[in-house]
């Protein structure tokens, strides 16, 4: 019975998917085909070549990894600091305040920051511009801070106070001896910073104006509109998006795995 309810849910998480990648591989005449046609009589990878060509998808590709890698990158750091302090520097009642400061962002909807965010940009002359958001979007550190939290939990506070006897400073004490330990952790931070980070689509529309600057999923929404759907190129955009996703998660996925499951239980 287990394994027929994974087929079940299987069957429905792929299937969409299988149905993009198919789509993706047919020519315009064939995706309008009725009765509807379930697989290309001759696949074709034109909607790929329109995607490069006409779209500039390289470029919005380009700019999106930029933007994620550096993003994430700066909120794994700000985690790790932050997670640290929370789990050996901070007074209990003070911890416990903090930790429900970090819980409630996480409940506000991002919508209600938007517009205050945007006018103080604005204001500032900082809006359409890359580093800008990656800024933005490494900020966005709650999450993170309270995965890292439960990782340092875990590690007793004798090993940094055995590297600050050894002459470590407090931060040399966590770079040098503690992160080498929590590296699953690290990389499950990273991982789920860069995909949040690559699917965001609101903050990238309203901070970004310029072509230059598009990303994978401004572009993406860009080829829905009031005349239609470019349902070939749209597929074929939202294969090429996946790759980066996937391949984070295929390369980290052991770290992943031991990373959720040590920060889960308090040791």
């Amino acid at each position: 019975m287990r394994a027929i309810l994974l087929l079940l849910f299987l069957g429905f998480a792929v299937a969409p998917l299988c149905w993009i990648i198919v789509t993706s591989l047919k020519n315009t005449k064939e995706i309008y085909t009725f009765p509807l046609l379930y697989f290309p009589s001759q696949p074709t990878l034109e909607s790929y070549h329109r995607l490069f060509s006409f779209a500039k998808f390289g470029l919005y590709f380009r700019n999106s990894l930029v933007v994620s890698v550096l993003a994430a990158a700066g909120a794994l750091i700000v985690s790790l600091v932050g997670g640290f302090g929370l789990s050996r520097y901070t007074a209990e009642r003070g911890k416990r305040l903090i930790l429900l400061g970090l819980y409630f962002t996480q409940m506000v909807p991002g919508f209600l920051l938007m517009v205050p965010l945007f006018n103080m940009l604005s204001a500032l002359r900082l809006t359409d511009s890359l580093w800008v958001l990656a800024a933005v979007y490494g900020m966005m550190v709650a999450f993170g801070t309270i995965m890292a939290k439960s990782f340092f939990d875990r590690i007793p506070p004798s090993i940094e106070e055995a590297a600050l006897i050894d002459g470590c400073s407090t931060l040399q004490a966590l770079f040098r001896v503690i992160l080498p330990v929590t590296l699953p952790g690290i990389v499950a931070i990273f991982s789920f910073s860069f995909v949040n980070i690559w699917n965001e689509l609101f903050l990238a529309v309203m901070l970004l104006s310029s072509e230059s600057n598009v990303v994978v999923p401004v572009a993406l929404n860009s080829f829905i509109s009031k005349a239609g759907v470019s349902w070939d190129v749209l597929s074929a955009g939202i294969v090429v998006s996946l790759l980066p996703t996937i391949i984070v998660f295929s390369v980290g996925q052991k770290f992943i795995i031991a990373g959720l499951t040590e920060g889960s239980v308090k040791g």
